[in-house]
């Protein structure tokens, strides 16, 4: 049994093997209707439990696509739905309850202490789908579409994100010391990565560029990565924080100082952080970007489930 919380604790070697998997899998379904199973259907017979305590539109629907795809089903739950949520019922009572009745237990969560917890106590595989600090499947399905577009290995390529330092930015740097690319990183002095998350990098023999100036930043980029500035649940004042961004707004005329042939990726939903010329012209790639959340998210299923080939 192997759980997926954060790509910190996941070895290198296993995220190149999911998303090796991940792209014999994609490769082989060019025919296949959406919901026609994988050949051999690997996860039959199997449950994914998902339970959701913030809003979810890819991550809910590409795990639903991605277990269907292997095979199995799912349940979706909300935790306002469930004991846990109303009755007071323990996360150690209710965790038991789920390895009773499932195979496997995807959370997305406003606390990472309790995904923790709830790991604590599962005798199923949990796999985290977004938490106040990190949001791995997302990451490592960018990884795959970065080098299924570019059809180069990232460690040869120069990433760069512009927006806040959020749970998504946390899983891309977690993710250039995995597999060794550059990557910098362009915000307001005030938005920077905070010192535990670059104390890590600095531990690991790494590094992550950080510039104030949203040119300098994109400057030599291969691929630009962004997010919505404002997210659903930011305490900030939203005015103030607006304002900070302000030079950080991922038009023409900031893509003119990035590499030519440059890509724009965005993990949505999005924001005013970006132009319309930008998020739907020919450097986007957001669409296929979506996609790609199921063929990966079928190869981790089926590592947690210790079925990966």
């Amino acid at each position: 049994m192997r759980h997926f919380i954060n790509l910190k604790d996941i070895p290198a070697k296993d995220l190149r093997k999911i998303i090796g998997d991940a792209k014999k899998r994609k490769n082989s379904r060019k025919k296949l209707n959406t919901l026609e199973i994988d050949k051999g259907a690997p996860l039959k017979g199997k449950i994914l439990i998902q339970m959701f305590e913030k809003a979810s539109s890819r991550t809910r629907i590409s795990f639903y696509l991605a277990i269907k795809q292997l095979g199995g089903g799912t349940l979706t739950l909300r935790s306002n739905e469930l004991h846990l949520g109303q009755g007071g019922e323990s996360i150690a009572d209710t965790a038991k309850l789920l390895s009773t009745y499932g195979d496997g237990f995807m959370m997305r969560t406003d606390s990472d202490k309790k995904i923790e917890d709830f790991k604590k106590y599962l005798k199923i595989p949990i796999i985290n789908g977004l938490s106040p600090s990190s949001h791995p499947t997302q990451v490592l399905s960018d990884i795959f579409t970065v080098e299924e577009i570019t059809k180069k290995p990232i460690s040869k390529l120069n990433i760069c994100w512009i927006g806040d330092s959020n749970n998504v930015l946390s899983s891309l740097i977690a993710a250039s010391v995995k597999f060794s690319f550059k990557l910098i990183i362009g915000c307001p002095k005030k938005f920077e990565p905070g010192k535990q998350v670059r104390a890590w990098v600095k531990k690991n023999n790494k590094k992550i560029y950080i510039f104030n100036d949203a040119k300098k930043a994109v400057s030599n980029a291969d691929v630009i990565f962004s997010d919505k500035v404002i997210s659903l649940n930011d305490k900030v004042n939203k005015k103030k924080k607006i304002k900070a961004f302000k030079n950080f707004k991922i038009d023409k005329k900031l893509m003119s100082y990035a590499k030519k042939n440059c890509i724009f990726l965005h993990c949505l939903p999005r924001g005013d952080e970006v132009s319309d010329d930008i998020f739907l012209g020919k450097k986007s790639h957001v669409w296929q970007q979506a996609l790609n959340r199921v063929h990966v998210q079928k190869s981790i299923l089926l590592y947690c489930f210790g079925k990966l080939r």
